[in-house]
């Protein structure tokens, strides 16, 4: 309860969930990390009329922008009219499934010559020429 009052980073806050509330939002669905989306019922974005509605997400557990799968991120910025939950996007051959942005983590990546690497940069001379105007 505490942090729900303080921390916006743990799923919802009492100003979020009262949000919700006020603007009539109903559940739309849930994907498979557990993050759930709503939408407002009357539309209130600006210059559309009343036709757009606002749309949230509501993180399970940590608030990561790159948790949100790229059929409900469309969803939210209106590519999409209709919800996943109704008209799902097909896989293809190609895509990867989701990884999660290790940025600022001992997972993070290090190419060969970076100063952050563990153990320090290795040497990237060895394939390395450098241009000058003789070599054109």
């Amino acid at each position: 309860m505490f942090s729900q009052l303080f921390t916006w980073w743990n799923s919802t806050t009492f100003g979020t969930s009262f949000t919700l509330w006020r603007r009539g939002a109903r559940l739309v669905g849930t994907d498979e990390q557990g993050n759930r989306y709503y939408e407002e019922r009357d539309g209130s974005l600006p210059g559309s009329d009343g036709k757009r509605r606002r749309r949230w997400v509501v993180y399970h557990g940590v608030a990561e922008a790159s948790r949100v799968p790229s059929d409900w991120h469309g969803w939210l910025h209106h590519t999409f009219e209709e919800a996943p939950t109704v008209a799902p996007l097909t896989r293809r051959a190609f895509e990867q499934d989701h990884l999660p942005n290790m940025t600022g983590t001992p997972l993070a990546y290090h190419p060969k010559g970076s100063l952050s690497r563990p153990g320090g940069p290795a040497d990237v001379n060895d394939d390395y020429e450098a241009w000058t105007p003789d070599n054109a």
